[in-house]
């Protein structure tokens, strides 16, 4: 994060390729700044972050939204497994 993104106060987020998950109960899941979508299936994701994997496993599992930065997972979200690169 540079000094000027401090400065205007931009999120870390917005100004890193750093992820960020957020989880709304168990039926909805935000992912932003993700690298790309590994596997899909109704009952399990495995998406590719800067900063290693996430697995999402449930049921009816739906890619609602999606851009190129930003990916939204709707259905019945069981369990979220991270991995982490080794560096």
């Amino acid at each position: 994060m540079s000094k000027i993104d401090k400065i205007f106060g931009v999120p870390e987020e917005v100004a890193s390729d750093k992820p960020k998950i957020t989880i709304l109960g168990f039926n909805k899941m935000l992912i932003e700044n993700y690298k790309c979508i590994l596997e899909y299936q109704d009952f399990f994701i495995r998406i590719k972050l800067t900063t290693g994997l996430i697995n999402v496993n449930g049921f009816n599992l739906l890619m609602n939204e999606m851009t190129k930065d930003d990916l939204i997972i709707t259905g019945q979200i069981e369990g979220i497994d991270f991995e982490k690169n080794e560096m």
